[in-house]
Order: C-alpha cells, then sequence, then structure tokens
C-alpha cells in the first residue's frame, strides 16, 4: 500500500463514520447548524452571543440555527435564572442519549451496509478492530 491509497481509504472510512455524524436523534443537521450544534454541545446553557462570537457565525444566524433545532426537539432554551433577559441554550436531554446510542454502536451495520456480504464485513470488522488496536489503542506504538 503506498500514501496515496492510505489516504483514500482514510477518506472512505471517514465517510462511513459521517454517515451516522450528522445525524441527531434522526434530525439531519446543516452544516451551520452543526457547528451551532456542536458549539451548544461544548458549552451547555449558554447564550445566543456567546455562540456567536465562538462560531463566527452572525447572531440571526445562531438564532435562527437555534430555534429551527429548538422545534425539532434537538435543542432547548430556558431563561437564564441569574438574568431572565438572557437566554440558555443546551442540548436536549433525548439528544443527549441518542448521540451516545450513535456514539457506542458497533461498526457492524455501517461497514454491513457498505459491503453487504456477511463475511466481508466480518472480516473488514475485524480488521478494523485490530487496525484499532495497533494504531490507537496501544500507546506503545507512538500513534496514540
Amino acid at each position: 500500500m503506498n500514501i496515496a491509497r492510505m489516504r483514500r481509504l482514510g477518506r472512505r472510512l471517514v465517510e462511513l463514520a459521517r454517515a451516522t455524524e450528522n445525524e441527531t436523534d434522526g434530525q439531519v443537521l446543516t452544516p451551520g447548524e452543526e457547528a451551532v450544534f456542536v458549539d451548544v454541545l461544548r458549552h451547555p446553557d449558554s447564550a445566543v452571543r456567546e455562540i456567536q462570537a465562538r462560531t463566527g457565525f452572525a447572531q440571526s444566524h445562531v438564532s435562527a440555527s437555534v430555534a429551527r433545532m429548538r422545534e425539532r426537539g434537538v435543542l432547548e432554551t430556558r431563561p437564564d435564572p441569574a438574568d431572565g433577559r438572557r437566554t440558555q441554550v443546551r442540548v436536549a436531554d433525548r439528544t443527549v442519549h441518542a448521540l451516545f446510542r450513535r456514539a457506542t454502536s458497533p461498526v457492524d451495520e455501517v461497514v454491513g451496509a457498505a459491503l453487504r456480504d456477511p463475511a466481508d464485513t466480518a472480516r473488514a470488522v475485524a480488521l478494523l478492530a485490530e487496525l484499532e488496536s495497533l494504531l490507537i489503542t496501544d500507546e506503545s506504538h507512538g500513534a496514540g
């Protein structure tokens, strides 16, 4: 295998991972919504102005994204207990649970959808587990 093929493999693995990554409890997010969502996930109970400052989006874009995701049940808002004029934004509990379920799900289904053959799927999953143990889990190999 050469570097070009390794890069191609890496891109394909990223594509497979992203097939589920852009979903939030069944909700597909636009790239702008995804950026706002990730910021809220990392900084719960932030105000729209704080999200705007961190993401660099216009405040109107952040407000509209928050409103759309709140309507779909992805985010929740509530008045700031310390300052009733401020609204805090956080990820809805059901969304957090969906993210956890997805993050802890085995890769078999995603790989199986890409390969279709059960024997190829089992082999690919085993090879991915071996690569993980060599390149990620085992710190002695220097790549972790």
